[in-house]
């Protein structure tokens, strides 16, 4: 379609975005920050450009979609990169760029998909998810908006690795003379894609504008502490509703910027209650995350946790490095003496289920072994952190309790030092009894004294 444009190219980025989205709120302070941050950008005095703003807060909107179609008014002959997780995304946002385009410069009939289209002069946007391959094309401009996808990804090693050689060797590669980035994200993790280019040399290079969701110390738009990003759309009390429902870690990190809380780990010990009895009916599990070797590795442990209602209970550990004929012999006496306090099938029994044949070999043995138990084996398919994300979060809201004994300074120790810490067997072990529970109706009933 052959159109006009509607402003001339000596128009601001600020001046014409509510010429071309009028209904659109961008007249707010954290988005006029950003919008003179891509001023400057703009004018070359930054080439690398890092942009860390909570969901929801109109980064993607005004960056990675409308940034690109007004740089193509000015320099049609430019090339753009669009690169988000997945090749879906990256389309989604070219596409929409494109929408806007449409009606404002002439596009070439030869290229016009949501994966890849052109200006009559030559340049356009391509969209790349992370995995995709950009051979052939170059950039003046790489936008790079959401690498990850969720939490799973993003604690996922073997992920964060791929997203960087996506990075290092399809799109850096991909740049002509004098190119720009622009990486726009959420901080998920330390080790994300932010942080690993932060850590690198190329590190120094970069501007990092990081607006959180609540005002911290030094905050770029001068604002009070706590003070709401966009109060108008979250104020106070939607962020508190949003941190409780996602826990102090992601929150901190999704919203904040802060992939580490200040204080430390993924849980705090005033989050657990000690109490001295737990209610006799309900639904238990012990779940194991089994070791083989003796006096030296990895720990054996059987976390036995309840539910009564909604509140969960950690109950008793059995916890060694033990070889593997003693491991054995501790599974079968802990399934008798937990059968003798709430009945034969009183306590539902799981064991950690390790990828490929071998682990299904070890899980069909742990059910030879407890033959005549409730016996289940559970295939471990997302990483620890991830797993005990969801425990974390009850536990901030005040719904894990903890029976008091003997085991509970070893057990603190190693839940309050996670994921940094040098063992996470029991973190593991309870994490997957909690989760198990978590998944399955509950009942109420009467306590027994520990």
């Amino acid at each position: 379609m052959q159109t006009t444009p509607l402003t001339t190219k000596s128009l601001s980025f600020e001046s014409w975005l509510p010429l071309v989205t009028p209904s659109w709120q961008w007249d707010v302070p954290h988005l006029r920050l950003v919008q003179q941050t891509m001023a400057r950008f703009t004018a070359g005095e930054i080439d690398k450009l890092m942009l860390f703003l909570p969901p929801r807060h109109g980064k993607s909107e005004l960056v990675t979609i409308r940034y690109p179609v007004w740089r193509l008014e000015r320099e049609p002959e430019a090339r753009v990169i669009i690169g988000a997780y997945n090749q879906g995304l990256a389309e989604r946002f070219s596409r929409r760029a494109r929408r806007i385009a449409a009606g404002r410069m002439a596009l070439s009939d030869d290229r016009n998909t949501a994966a890849d289209w052109e200006t009559t002069a030559g340049g356009g946007v391509r969209a790349a998810g992370v995995g995709s391959g950009v051979t052939g094309t170059g950039a003046n401009l790489i936008i790079i908006d959401d690498p990850v996808k969720n939490r799973e990804e993003a604690n996922s090693e073997a992920y964060r690795d791929r997203v960087w050689e996506w990075y290092t060797d399809d799109l850096y590669t991909r740049r002509e003379p004098g190119a720009q980035q622009c990486l726009i994200q959420t901080r998920w993790h330390t080790d994300d894609l932010a942080g690993r280019i932060l850590a690198s040399e190329d590190g120094p290079n970069w501007t990092v504008l990081s607006l959180p969701a609540e005002a911290e110390t030094d905050d770029a738009l001068g604002r009070a502490l706590g003070e709401p990003l966009w109060p108008e759309r979250y104020d106070g009390a939607a962020l508190a509703g949003i941190r409780t429902v996602l826990g102090s870690w992601s929150y901190a990190a999704l919203y904040q910027q802060r992939p580490m809380p200040a204080e430390g780990g993924m849980f705090k010990r005033h989050w657990f209650e000690l109490v001295p009895a737990v209610p006799f009916e309900g639904e238990r599990v012990r779940y194991w995350d089994r070791a083989s070797t003796a006096g030296d590795g990895d720990y054996t442990v059987g976390m036995l946790v309840a539910r009564n209602g909604g509140v969960f209970y950690i109950e008793d550990v059995a916890r060694g490095q033990w070889s593997s004929g003693e491991r054995d012999r501790v599974i079968l006496a802990t399934a008798e003496r937990d059968a003798e306090k709430y009945g034969q099938a009183g306590v539902r029994i799981v064991g950690e289920q390790e990828p490929g044949s071998s682990g299904k070999d070890v899980s069909a043995a742990f059910a030879r072994l407890l033959v005549g138990y409730t016996v289940h084996n559970e295939p471990v398919s997302r990483n620890k952190e991830t797993r005990a994300d969801p425990m974390a979060a009850q536990a901030e809201a005040g719904n894990v309790k903890v029976l008091k004994a003997a085991w509970n300074a070893a057990w603190f120790d190693e839940l309050c030092s996670f994921p940094m810490g040098k063992h996470d067997d029991q973190v593991d072990a309870t994490s997957g009894a909690f989760n198990r529970l978590a998944r399955r109706s509950s009942w109420a009933g009467r306590s027994y004294q520990g």
